[in-house]
């Protein structure tokens, strides 16, 4: 109970996966919001198995691997801030507009959580602390608890990504509205980097 608590508590917590799930949500509707939510979920793998595996021990002690991976994600982030700036086709009242494919929603997404190297320091801290030393099948035990992880991160980002689709009608039917919002996930996406360069 205290880990899905934790878990609920992190994943709640707005991030660059979840505002990523509400513009594809509010952009392109509810089946772009849950890709979306999935393409984050699966970006969530390479970091569990980093974590599992001791890579996560090497980013923790190797200042140069850290660093080249965080400037990686906050190169990543200013450009999905400039291409959400600069994206007309994103919030248009436009029913016929072409969609982006599902794989392209994914691959950013994936990206997005890929390249956040306090994501793989996030678990190599959190998951031992569920595991006891003793446990004659930790790794097991972590994988199961990565799982768990990965099904509540899915089940969030789906809500926020389908509440956000629900509110699509009344947004992108005020010109000004949409200007707007571009202008906030675009400043959004750009401080998330900025935080994630000084951090």
């Amino acid at each position: 109970m205290e880990f899905l608590l934790t878990t609920l508590v992190m994943t709640v917590t707005p991030g660059t996966g979840v505002l990523y799930t509400v513009s594809a949500g509010l952009s392109r509707g509810p089946r772009a919001s849950v890709v979306a939510a999935i393409g984050c979920t699966l970006g969530i793998v390479p970091h569990v198995l980093a974590a599992i595996t001791g890579l996560a021990a090497l980013l923790h002690t190797s200042a140069l691997a850290f660093q080249t991976l965080k400037y990686l994600g906050v190169a990543y982030l200013l450009l999905m801030a400039w291409k959400t700036l600069r994206d007309r086709s994103a919030l248009t009242a436009e029913q016929d507009a072409a969609p982006r494919s599902s794989a392209r929603v994914i691959v950013d997404a994936v990206l997005l959580n890929l390249l956040n190297p306090k994501l793989t320091l996030f678990f190599f801290a959190f998951l031992p602390q569920f595991v006891p030393d003793d446990h004659p099948h930790a790794v097991l035990r972590m994988l199961e608890l990565s799982g768990c992880f990965m099904l509540l991160t899915f089940v969030v980002f789906a809500a926020y990504g389908r509440f956000a689709a629900a509110m699509r009608d009344h947004v992108i039917a005020r010109p000004a509205v949409v200007t707007w919002l571009r202008r906030v996930f675009a400043g959004a996406f750009a401080a998330l980097g900025a935080k994630l360069a000084l951090s």
